[in-house]
């Protein structure tokens, strides 16, 4: 039986190998070009932890060897559409795809470990996970916060003439899900499924401020989200993201890289925050247009009008900032105009 072990052969199949993310993320695929490799680790030909997975009088026709199991994979992720059900247990999944139950159980280890899919704790079945969104341009379709934001992250752009996204939350990360890019040569923008997961990022304060401050400090603690020298539920953090809390926004100021400069607001539907918007412009352009003010007033207002589309009530303004979008050509404050459905 010839084996291979591709945990160390990103550069034969470096194409989906995670790709650097600004701002210190992981990478669009984040943690998942490791579960590729992981599907990808099995025997050329013949068995995987002794379970069957080519017939040999069969092998002229179908795929062999690392394709078998990457295509093994790709099948336990489809059952949960051809299932229509929402959470499915390792042996509906077995019976569906036609893998042994070990097989299954060993691939939804991977998958779980890097975000693809998650296991519900009180059935001990699985579902899709948001890792998904790295992968599935089409899924991004689907995603109500993405479609209630898209005319107003426009709008913000040629607004404040800087790039704005919208990210939302897998537990772990910050994965951008939309964004319009600035129209300046020099720019900060980030592709769509990049993810942040250091504690400087705006984006990555925004989410964390609105958890319980035990899951922070486990993610924290864990080194899950990054943040050096860390220093328990005694380190001044706390204190940080109480402050993001009650203003209602977070800043990055060169944290991240020294010169990338953020502003990051929740947009909250009628139950709790489902996403971020975010403008990132270049350090040295804030500061010589001194709009800091600006970027933040118009995160604010973009975050109020679409978290109002997902039917939450206007937050307290408890930031200072003016009820008005302010436009950094005219310098004076202008109204944001509604969003058109044509946009």
């Amino acid at each position: 039986m010839v084996s291979w072990n591709l945990f160390d052969m990103d550069s034969k199949f470096g194409d989906v190998v995670a790709l650097p993310a600004e701002g210190g993320g992981p990478g669009f695929l984040g943690r998942g070009g490791r579960t590729v490799r992981r599907l990808l680790s099995v025997a050329a030909l013949g068995t995987w932890e002794g379970e069957p997975m080519l017939d040999p009088q069969t092998t002229t026709d179908k795929p062999q060897g690392a394709a078998a199991s990457l295509l093994n994979g790709l099948a336990v992720l489809e059952a949960f559409s051809v299932a229509k059900r929402s959470l499915l247990g390792v042996t509906e999944i077995s019976e569906l795809v036609g893998l042994h139950k070990s097989t299954v159980s060993r691939m939804l280890t991977g998958l779980t470990e890097a975000g693809y899919v998650q296991r519900d704790d009180e059935t001990g079945r699985y579902r899709l996970g948001l890792g998904m969104i790295g992968l599935a341009g089409p899924l991004l379709a689907e995603l109500d916060v993405r479609r209630a934001a898209l005319p107003h992250l426009e709008e913000l752009t040629e607004a404040t003439g800087e790039t704005a996204a919208i990210a939302i939350w897998n537990g772990t990360n910050a994965i951008v899900v939309e964004q319009t890019a600035s129209p300046h040569q020099v720019k900060h923008s980030a592709a769509i499924g990049t993810r942040y997961n250091k504690f400087a990022s705006s984006s990555v304060r925004v989410f964390l401020a609105e958890l319980p401050t035990e899951e922070t400090d486990r993610l924290l603690a864990g080194r899950t989200v990054v943040r050096d020298g860390y220093r328990g539920l005694e380190d001044l953090v706390h204190e940080q993201l109480a402050a993001v809390r009650n203003h209602g926004f977070a800043v990055n100021d060169g944290e991240t890289t020294f010169e990338e400069y953020g502003v990051s607001a929740p947009v909250r539907d009628y139950r709790a925050v489902v996403g971020c918007i975010t403008v990132s412009a270049p350090r040295s352009r804030v500061q010589y247009q001194q709009s800091q003010s600006i970027l933040r007033d118009a995160v604010l207002r973009a975050a109020d009008r679409v978290s109002a589309r997902l039917g939450s009530w206007p937050a307290e303004n408890t930031s200072g900032a003016p009820p008005v979008m302010t436009d950094p050509r005219a310098k004076r404050a202008a109204p944001l105009l509604p969003a058109t459905s044509g946009r």
